[in-house]
C-alpha cells in the first residue's frame, strides 16, 4: 500500500498547483478552545494504561514530553503565519488551533510532571533537557516556510493517530485511571477537530509540493524515529533490574507489536494513511471523521463521559473582519471515506 502511494504521488509531481485544495469554510464547523482541570498525581497514574502493557504506554509517555515541544512549534509558528492570512475565517481556526495547542501543552507538561514522581520515575528532566536543546538549536532554527511544512507534517501524524484511537475506543477502558484517559481521548478530540487548518495554511501562503513533503519527512523521523529510541532507553533509566526478568522481554515484545504491528499496531497499521500524504491532491479532509467527531463530542461531554469531571468551560474565538479577503476563491475540498 505504502508502494502504490509513493508511485502514484511521484507520478503527480510534475503539476502540483493545480491539485491544491483547502476546506470549504463556510461549511466548516467553528472549533472551541476547552478548558480542563485534571489534576495528576504519579502515584494514581497506571503505568500499563494502554492495553494493559507497560511498554506501549512508557511509549505515549515519551511521546507526551516530546509533543510538548512540537505543539510549542506549532504555535509559534500558526502565531506568525495568522497574521500573513487574509480570510477571516481561517485566522479565525488558526486562533482555534493556537488556543487548542496551548491548552495539550499545559497538560501534557502537567502529566510530564506527575509521571516524573518516584511512584513512576520517568526520566522527565532528561528527555526534557534533550527536548530543549534539539527544538531550540535544530527546529526553531529553520526558516519559516520550512516550519509551516513541519507543522502541517505534524499534525497530520496526531490526526492520523487520534483517528486511530477513535477507531479503538476499547484502548482506553484497560484500566481504572480516569484522568489518563481523559487527557488521551480530549487529546484525540481535538486532534480531529483541527486536522485541516495547518494543512490550509500551507496550501494557502506557499503550496509547494517539495517543500510540504520535506516537513513531511522531518516530522516523520522525528515521531518514528527518535521517539521510539527514546523510549527504548526509558527502562533502563527507570529500573534496570527489570531487563534481567524475562517477564520484562515479554511485556516488550507485546508493547512493540501494539506500537508497530502491520496488523493492528498503534503506527504500524496505519502507515498507508501517513503516507498518503505525499499524493500531490492530498488533504485531510480526504478522510471524513464527521461522525466520530460527533460521537465522541456526546460520549465524552455530556453527563457521565470522561471529560464531564475535568471541564471547565469553552470559549470560541470570534470572527475579526478588519482585512479584506482576496479576490480568489480556494476550490472546496470534497470529503469522502
Amino acid at each position: 500500500m505504502v508502494t502504490t502511494t509513493l508511485r502514484n504521488a511521484i507520478a503527480k509531481i510534475g503539476n502540483t498547483r493545480s491539485h491544491i485544495k483547502i476546506s470549504d469554510y463556510a461549511k466548516t464547523p467553528a472549533i472551541p478552545i476547552r478548558h480542563l482541570a485534571i489534576g495528576f498525581k504519579g502515584k494514581d497514574i497506571d503505568i500499563s494504561f494502554y492495553r494493559n502493557n507497560e511498554f506501549s504506554t512508557i511509549f505515549f509517555a515519551t511521546l507526551s514530553v516530546f509533543l510538548t515541544y512540537g505543539e510549542d512549534l506549532v504555535i509559534e509558528t500558526a502565531r506568525h503565519h495568522r497574521d500573513l492570512l487574509d480570510d477571516p475565517i481561517l485566522k479565525q481556526r488558526v486562533t482555534s488551533l493556537i488556543g487548542q495547542e496551548a491548552i495539550h501543552s499545559k497538560l501534557h507538561n502537567e502529566f510530564n510532571d506527575a509521571i516524573a514522581d518516584p511512584a513512576i520515575n520517568y526520566p522527565v528532566k532528561l528527555y526534557r533537557f534533550l527536548g530543549e536543546q534539539f527544538f531550540n538549536h535544530v527546529f526553531l532554527q529553520f526558516p519559516q516556510p520550512l516550519k509551516l511544512s513541519m507543522m502541517a507534517g505534524i499534525e497530520h501524524f496526531t490526526a492520523v493517530l487520534a483517528e486511530f484511537m477513535m477507531e479503538h475506543e476499547a484502548s482506553f477502558y484497560f484500566t481504572d485511571d480516569a484522568k489518563t484517559r481523559a487527557i488521551w481521548m480530549w487529546h484525540m478530540l481535538e486532534e480531529s477537530e483541527h486536522k485541516d487548518v495547518a494543512y490550509d495554511v500551507y496550501q494557502t501562503l506557499n503550496g509547494n509540493y517539495a517543500l510540504r513533503i520535506a516537513g513531511f519527512f522531518i516530522a516523520y523521523f522525528t515521531i518514528l524515529g527518535l521517539i521510539p529510541f527514546a523510549t527504548a532507553f526509558v527502562p533502563v533509566l527507570r529500573r534496570p533490574s527489570d531487563l534481567m526478568k524475562p517477564k520484562f522481554w515479554r511485556d516488550a515484545r507485546r508493547g512493540v507489536k501494539l506500537i508497530f504491528s502491520p496488523k493492528n499496531g498503534v503506527f504500524g497499521s496505519t502507515q498507508g494513511k501517513i503516507f498518503d500524504y505525499l499524493r500531490a491532491d492530498f488533504h485531510p479532509n480526504d478522510y471524513d471523521s464527521t461522525a466520530y467527531l460527533e460521537y465522541y463530542k456526546k460520549r465524552l461531554l455530556t453527563d457521565g463521559g470522561a471529560l464531564v469531571p475535568f471541564f471547565v468551560k469553552a470559549f470560541t474565538p470570534p470572527v475579526r473582519h478588519n482585512t479584506p479577503a482576496k479576490a480568489a476563491t480556494p476550490t472546496p475540498v470534497t470529503a469522502h471515506a
